[in-house]
């Protein structure tokens, strides 16, 4: 099955970030890709402009960035995953809760003929002082508890995002569940990235003996924080398939084999 990972440099103009990932969803369709994979919190990065005159709050800001889902955003990705007939991961977007100033950070997998087959609250939120950037997820996103898998074509996929690759415990949980193949949409720091990205991404492969397709954000958002790129496709033994420059907006391809699985795994006797 031939995948493709979709690398965006996303900003605080929601619109244009949406209609930005549907030309590429469209383009990957194109190319042949049966599964699209966006990258984390590909509708919005950054902080809001609010009009002169209007107070900025936490509530003001996720009436205008969360969605539903299903709703407006995901139906725009059903409707293209419809005509394509492909699997679609719309890596992530702000999910409205009830708490009006926070949302779940949740990825959304489409089915080809554009019902959604799951949806992943992202459970491990990062936390952090990276240099002189402070990332604080908890003040704006919830924490979701569970793991959730779904057949896309011949694979069990296992849906996850970003800060959760540092918790190795929970793709062995996705393994003994019958997963054979990993998404991990990311919007992952340049410092930590250039420290760790490539490290983590073919590690959750090689221990698991699993694929892994990790779209990830590029570029720096109106914040100052900028990503790392380096979207990666990643087999089961750790070899990189297809991997995205530093900076640029791109697609990357790689095929994604069910024998290739049972190999490797039969070497290590698993």
């Amino acid at each position: 099955m031939k995948t493709a990972a979709v690398q965006l440099y996303s900003a605080h103009n929601k619109s244009e970030n949406i209609r930005k990932a549907k030309s590429f969803v469209a383009e990957a369709a194109g190319g042949g890709a049966r599964l699209v994979a966006l990258p984390e919190v590909f509708t919005f990065r950054g902080m809001i402009r609010a009009e002169k005159g209007v107070k900025l709050s936490k509530t003001f800001f996720m009436e205008r960035i969360a969605d539903e889902i299903p709703g407006p955003t995901i139906a725009e990705f059903q409707k293209l995953a419809s005509r394509h007939k492909i699997f679609i991961l719309a890596g992530s977007v702000y999910e409205r809760s009830a708490d009006p100033e926070r949302a779940y950070n949740t990825s959304v997998l489409i089915a080809d003929d554009g019902h959604i087959l799951q949806t992943y609250r992202k459970i491990h939120l990062f936390n952090a002082q990276v240099g002189d950037k402070k990332y604080c997820e908890s003040d704006y996103f919830l924490s979701g508890q569970d793991l959730q898998t779904a057949r896309v074509g011949d694979f069990t996929a296992g849906m996850s995002v970003c800060y959760d690759i540092r918790f190795p415990e929970m793709y062995r949980d996705y393994r003994q569940k019958g997963v054979d193949m990993f998404v991990i949409p990311s919007a992952f720091t340049q410092t930590t990235g250039e420290a760790h990205w490539h490290a983590l991404v073919r590690a959750r492969a090689i221990e698991n003996v699993s694929y892994v397709l990790a779209p990830n954000q590029a570029g720096e958002d109106n914040m100052g924080r900028r990503c790392f790129g380096h979207s990666l496709i990643v087999d089961p033994w750790g070899e990189i398939l297809a991997e995205a420059s530093g900076d640029g907006e791109e697609i990357i391809y790689a095929d994604v084999v069910r024998d290739v699985i049972k190999e490797r795994r039969k070497i290590l006797g698993l």
